[in-house]
């Protein structure tokens, strides 16, 4: 699997196969501070990724 890090601007290659929450949970990243795609859909936490997915991790950006 493919994992782009936007804030860190990194880039991963891992062997997984679990949910976005367990992935969110692994690299120690907020699951409410960031919006997850899946070969460039946006998926919600339950959504199981396989090593075949090109993943992109985007922060939440808002203001006031």
């Amino acid at each position: 699997m493919h994992v782009f890090i936007e804030k860190e601007n990194k880039k991963l290659t891992l062997k997984f196969s679990s949910t976005v929450k367990v992935l969110l949970k692994k690299l120690k990243i907020n699951p409410e501070s960031v919006i997850v795609s899946r070969n460039n859909e946006l998926v919600t936490e339950e959504v199981v990724l396989k090593d075949s997915d090109t993943i992109k991790i985007m922060s939440v950006v808002s203001g006031g």
